[in-house]
């Protein structure tokens, strides 16, 4: 049973905080913007990776992780993309993927605001974790973790640390 930590919109910070959430989990899935591949390749080097790229990711991002990523894993169809929006408003992109694979698990990024949500109409749960990074509106920079095994998701949690400058974070 695979014990996933999904994180989205690190621009460039990934702390301690976060890898200590994070020390638990088989792999990490990052639903774009790194902020660059140094930050990619950091993230990867912790664990194990699956990645999109984001709107403020570089071609250097780009050249490394896919615009999309469809898995399967637990018993479970994951479609993962960085602009997607969420349940009667989805970006078109996003929706015509929906469409064309019918995930079981749709997750995204770029709101910088955690959200899970049942889409009933697509028979689908929407995760995106909100912001991990320091850039950006967000108050609370945010993470999941949660486990997938036999067409299920279950035993999630939600990470949240302020998202303020400190000594600690450098």
């Amino acid at each position: 049973m695979p014990y996933i930590g999904l994180i989205s919109d690190t621009h460039t910070f990934f702390d301690d905080k976060l890898r200590k959430f994070l020390e638990p989990v088989d792999e990490i899935w990052h639903a774009g913007d790194f902020g660059n591949l140094a930050t990619a390749d950091e993230i990867a080097a912790f664990k194990p990776l699956k990645g999109v790229y984001g709107n403020c990711d570089d071609k250097f991002v780009r050249s490394v992780h896919p615009y999309i990523q469809l898995m399967e894993t637990g018993g479970m169809r994951v479609l993962m993309i960085h602009i997607g929006g969420y349940p009667g408003r989805y970006d078109h992109k996003a929706l015509q993927l929906i469409y064309a694979h019918r995930p079981d698990i749709f997750v995204c990024g770029h709101s910088h605001i955690l959200k899970v949500v049942n889409d009933r109409f697509h028979n689908m749960l929407v995760l995106n974790p909100g912001a991990a990074g320091i850039q950006g509106f967000h108050n609370v920079r945010t993470a999941l973790r949660f486990r997938i095994d036999d067409g299920r998701i279950y035993d999630m949690e939600v990470g949240e640390w302020e998202r303020k400058i400190t000594s600690e974070n450098y």
